[in-house]
């Protein structure tokens, strides 16, 4: 059987991840507009560059939880494929070995010359006059507000071949990555996780009213039983 998990922020909060969302439009007292736009990159980059080292140090000390390890067992029994929208190493260091980030990954740096150019952080930190091969200034490898989203059509691709839909930890407000819940055939069974009250326009949406690390581990249960 083929699992797609849509992961969002929810799944990595309960590690101790904050997002923007979780006060008014600042990220760890950050304006967003400040520190994760074009923009901002061309204002200011020193400011960028340290307001994703702080990230990237949270991210080295967080771990994965429940939810995620959860996640990786399931793979013991389905062809499992995660699309996240977080840009942490989380599920990786559960043990998931197919994922997608959708807005990026923390740590890895692109070339500012040729966006191709993706090469695995060397060390905690990017400065100004970290560079690439072609000798241009590394940035974050990350989607910034704004921006396009390049891997959205491999997303729609994965979501489309799924058997079981998994929806952990993002509130579907975000586009273009919330419309992934419609690349799903319409038969196909969708599993919300998510605490709060969710609107879904998709008939045939299992909502689990939970935090992930109560619900996920729950529902591996349920599909590990599954043929």
């Amino acid at each position: 059987m083929r699992v797609v998990v849509l992961s969002g922020a929810g799944i990595s909060a309960e590690s101790g991840l904050r997002t923007f969302r979780d006060s008014d439009g600042l990220w760890e007292h950050y304006r967003v507009a400040d520190v994760a736009t074009p923009e901002a990159w061309a204002r200011n980059p020193e400011l960028v560059l340290r307001f994703y080292d702080e990230r990237r140090a949270q991210v080295l000390n967080a771990q994965p939880n429940a939810a995620h390890l959860s996640l990786a067992r399931l793979e013991e029994v389905h062809n499992v494929q995660v699309v996240t929208q977080n840009i942490d190493d989380l599920h990786e260091r559960a043990g998931s070995t197919h994922v997608l980030h959708l807005h990026g990954e923390i740590l890895k740096a692109r070339s500012t010359a040729d966006p191709a150019i993706v090469t695995p952080m060397n060390g905690p930190s990017l400065t100004l006059g970290s560079r690439c091969p072609l000798g241009s200034q590394l940035r974050p490898h990350i989607v910034w507000f704004g921006e396009e989203v390049p891997l959205l059509p491999e997303a729609y691709t994965i979501t489309s071949r799924a058997d079981v839909l998994l929806v952990i930890g993002t509130s579907l407000n975000v586009y273009p990555a919330a419309g992934l819940i419609h690349a799903a055939r319409p038969e196909v069974p969708v599993h919300l996780v998510d605490p709060g009250e969710v609107v879904v326009s998709r008939p045939g949406v299992r909502h689990w009213r939970a935090r992930a690390t109560q619900a996920v581990p729950d529902l591996v249960e349920m599909l590990y039983q599954q043929p």
